[in-house]
């Protein structure tokens, strides 16, 4: 008797347990919403998530406050939401970094792959490969030659240390199977305001931080990451095209929530940021930057996931050979 008695207390503890979850998963959410940019505002990444935010707040029908974490590379901001309360109303939106500092930070305060739920991707921003805009070189081949003959001298700048472009500098470094002097700045603002005076010679950056500046001939373009040529850079050729074969690198983004979130908040999630992607407000505004949104099936917890998973595996042996690391 004192079993079943038992059995029934855990059943109904289950019943009433599954039904506050089901409630929850049909009210949410009730409050505003907080989504983490693990970066500085103003950033690629920053402007990828306010117009996603905004967007998804119309769907929601509460609306997405955009906090900037930035520091360590996003992993500030990832940890910050990893430690969140597992409600839906702190969530992360990161780029690639999110599996590239599970092998370039030693120490991690949180499991890059368990300690978040997945809601889904968002965006895969190609990667410009530019130079001050008196560099002598004039096409691709040329800057190979010029980096590799001047490799002491010749300065490539980034973001800091697992952003976007401290990344595609190192996957440039083992395309090119030479080292070259990395200058990090505390940001893509001044890394860039540095190129456009000529005190760096090189960067390569995401086309929603140098689409502007390529147009306005204010820095040199040598070539653009993505498989085919840009509509918005039509003369800018692919590394393909110019002579790096096999150099194809997008900057995909995604959101996450922290792990324990009901699943039906994560569905629901994924199902306003699907209408997002289709907003002709944001297809219009990420065609200015040079992207598109994310495609509805890659818009889902297990697309991300997957992509995540994948990611990590790419990227390790590549930052190993690189040795650049970050306690």
């Amino acid at each position: 008797m004192k079993t079943l008695k038992a059995l029934f207390g855990v059943s109904a503890a289950l019943a009433v347990s599954l039904l506050a979850t089901s409630a929850l998963g049909q009210t949410y959410p009730e409050r505003t919403i907080t989504m983490v940019v693990p970066f500085a505002a103003g950033g690629p990444t920053d402007t990828v998530t306010r117009l996603v935010a905004e967007s998804m707040s119309k769907d929601l029908g509460q609306q997405i406050v955009v906090e900037n974490v930035g520091g360590a590379g996003g992993t500030l901001g990832a940890g910050r939401v990893a430690s969140a309360d597992p409600d839906g109303y702190t969530l992360l939106l990161h780029h690639i970094g999110m599996a590239t500092s599970a092998t370039l930070y030693r120490k991690l305060a949180y499991d890059t792959l368990d300690g978040f739920e997945y809601v889904g991707l968002v965006t895969d921003v190609p990667m410009t490969i530019v130079a001050r805009k008196d560099l002598e070189p004039t096409d691709l081949k040329g800057l190979i030659d010029y980096m590799k003959a001047n490799k002491d001298t010749v300065t490539v700048a980034n973001a800091g240390i697992g952003a976007a472009s401290h990344l595609c500098g190192m996957l440039l470094m083992s395309a090119m199977e030479t080292q070259f002097v990395t200058v990090p700045y505390k940001g893509t603002g001044p890394a860039m305001t540095d190129l456009l005076g000529g005190q760096v010679d090189v960067m390569c950056d995401q086309t929603t931080n140098t689409t502007k500046q390529i147009q306005g001939g204010t820095i040199k373009a040598y070539a653009v990451t993505s498989p085919a040529r840009l509509d918005n850079l039509p003369d800018v050729p692919t590394a393909e095209e110019a002579g790096l074969a096999g150099f194809q690198v997008g900057i995909w983004h995604g959101i996450y929530a922290p792990k324990g979130t009901p699943a039906e908040v994560t569905e629901r999630l994924s199902k306003s940021l699907q209408v997002a992607l289709k907003d002709p407000n944001v297809v219009a505004r990420f065609a200015e930057l040079g992207t598109a949104p994310s495609a509805e099936e890659e818009a889902t917890p297990a697309a991300l996931k997957a992509k995540l998973e994948g990611e990590i595996a790419r990227w390790k042996p590549v930052i190993e050979a690189a040795g650049q690391y970050a306690d």
